[in-house]
């Protein structure tokens, strides 16, 4: 996954192309893993412990998913609930960053690195979360009505999203990550 392989000429199409290729090799799958566990970690270790300590509100993502589980199959379950958790946080979101955010940066911005993009997906992924998934799919106020926990979200997000992104950027500078493909 090599930044150097893509060229501000690519095209976006071609971007995440050779992304998708460059992440169902092993390293790739490695790379995802791992960027998904340090950014599970930091996540929870965040909005779980530090937040409280600091006065702030305590994220609660088990119970929100398990909110959205409750909506869409009528009934709550608390291992799915933890399952969806770490589902999202260990695949679906380091999969968005390297296989969608990450290329679409590189491919329009080849000058911004991974930190400022990694902050906007972090804010995207604090809008699928409050807005999508607590709003329109579990029918909590949007944001969760702009309370506390809603910015203790955000910075969370934030926190998963550089954590996540970091770890590529880190793999693809040893060459552990894969390589980008060029098409």
């Amino acid at each position: 996954m090599n930044d150097t392989a893509i060229n501000p000429s690519t095209t976006l199409g071609a971007a995440i192309a050779g992304a998708v290729r460059a992440l169902f090799t092993r390293p790739g799958l490695v790379t995802m893993a791992l960027a998904g566990a340090c950014a599970t970690v930091a996540f929870d270790f965040f909005g779980q412990s530090l937040s409280p300590m600091l006065g702030f509100a305590n994220l609660a993502p088990v119970p929100l998913a398990n909110n959205v589980i409750q909506t869409l199959f009528g009934t709550a379950y608390r291992p799915g609930a933890e399952f969806l958790h770490y589902f999202a946080g260990m695949v679906a979101y380091p999969l968005g960053w390297m296989v969608l955010a990450h290329p679409i940066a590189r491919a329009l911005a080849p000058g911004l690195g991974w930190a400022v993009p990694a902050v906007l997906y972090g804010v995207l992924l604090w809008v699928f979360a409050l807005y999508v998934m607590a709003h329109l799919v579990a029918g909590n106020p949007a944001f969760l009505g702009f309370t506390g926990i809603t910015w203790v979200a955000l910075v969370g997000h934030v926190l998963f999203a550089i954590v996540a992104a970091r770890v590529v950027a880190w793999r693809d500078s040893t060459g552990e990550a894969g390589q980008w493909a060029t098409a």
